[in-house]
């Protein structure tokens, strides 16, 4: 089946406006904001000042996303004690009616000092989030990007990315894990049914247009799973190692990620796979080696958060290497740690710290660029 793509407005032209801070889309002309003093100050520079005034606590936390119970009083606890930066919802989360949950969501922000990205795995078909429950969402079911495709072409796609993001927003959500940019050839294999079906370079035309289909929505989209999954095994369950060159990553697996950071994507998911060529012993998610290859190679500016480290296939590695899961993941180049265990992981980010393992410029640098995303899907991070 051939796709048909239509040309399409780049997401750095669409403008987005945010809670009346006059925000603009990173590379377009920074509009200014008033200071309260006869000069303005830029985005950039306002969210300098943010970090310039935050605690150590404060940055570490920043970094931190977690699952989070459907107990409102402790979770309202735990985002203000440890600063987190974020949650993850899960389907279990999507609990009550449409208005409970609405300001569930509410009072988990007001509890945060600095706004929270609020995220789920919303890519359709078998990891549908709001799907969970039809009293939230309005649909039991909602299309994976194969089937919109098979129904109603591309066009079909988009609509219902758009659709999703919109849903999303308005019920107070503002990062999804979506879309999936990987490839595979393997109908059989782990993350197929999750790709668009297609190859490498319709692959990547489907991403250049699926990225602004949910941006548009003041919703942050998240290309997933880098480096590319390919074939690989399920890494929620062990390890999975590939023995393809960087070579043939670089010119196949690459291009659907290439798209997508050229439309201005917010994020980037690093998965568990092993590149045995590239590094050998170490996930990507935990390699400085692979995660490298994102900000060098393919120039991405944006938030790099990692696959959930809850996976069996870190706890593999960080068993047999003695090495604590979350401390691994940001010095290998993560910015934020999808991670529940943020109890143990701030204060062993901190001990990092002291030991001169992690520098305060690095924590700082990712911190601006998770204000730099919260900014431009509409959230006040002053």
């Amino acid at each position: 089946m051939t796709i048909h793509f239509k040309p399409l407005v780049t997401f750095a032209s669409i403008a987005v406006v945010s809670c009346g801070l006059g925000l603009s889309v990173p590379g377009n002309n920074p509009q200014t904001i008033a200071s309260g003093t006869h000069h303005k100050l830029t985005t950039s520079q306002k969210i300098d000042n943010r970090i310039k005034h935050m605690t150590l606590n404060e940055k570490i936390g920043q970094l931190f996303v977690t699952a989070v119970s459907n107990n409102k009083s402790a979770t309202k606890y735990n985002i203000k004690k440890y600063h987190l930066g974020g949650i993850i919802l899960m389907g279990n989360n999507y609990v009550g009616t449409r208005s409970s949950f609405k300001s569930r969501l509410k009072s988990y922000q007001h509890s945060a000092k600095i706004p929270l990205t609020i995220s789920t795995d919303q890519e359709g078909g078998t990891v549908s989030r709001l799907s969970s429950n039809k009293r939230i969402s309005g649909h039991s079911y909602y299309l994976s990007p194969q089937q919109a495709l098979h129904r109603g072409g591309m066009k079909k796609v988009l609509s219902m990315y758009r659709y999703q993001a919109k849903q999303l927003h308005s019920l107070g959500i503002n990062w999804d894990f979506a879309p999936v940019a990987d490839v595979s050839k393997h109908r059989s294999s782990f993350i197929y049914d999750r790709t668009i079906g297609k190859g490498y370079k319709n692959t990547a035309m489907y991403i250049s247009k699926s990225v602004p289909a949910i941006q548009g929505q003041h919703v942050a989209a998240t290309l997933k799973h880098f480096p590319g999954y390919g074939s690989a095994a399920d890494t929620h369950t062990g390890s999975a190692g590939v023995n393809r060159s960087l070579k043939s990553f670089k010119t196949m697996d690459f291009l659907p990620f290439k798209a997508g950071i050229n439309s201005g994507v917010d994020s980037v998911m690093v998965t568990h796979i092993i590149l045995k060529k590239i590094d050998p012993h170490k996930p990507a998610s935990l390699s400085k080696k692979d995660i490298s290859l994102l900000r060098n190679d393919l120039h991405f500016k944006g938030v790099i958060v990692s696959d959930s480290l809850q996976m069996q296939a870190v706890g593999n590695y960080a068993v047999s290497h003695h090495v604590y899961r979350d401390v691994a993941a940001f010095k290998a180049g993560n910015d934020v740690l999808l991670t529940s265990d943020y109890k143990r992981g701030i204060p062993e980010l901190r001990r990092a710290v002291a030991k001169k393992q992690i520098s305060v410029k690095h924590i700082n640098a990712a911190v601006k660029r998770i204000l730099t995303m919260k900014a431009k899907v509409g959230l006040d991070i002053h």
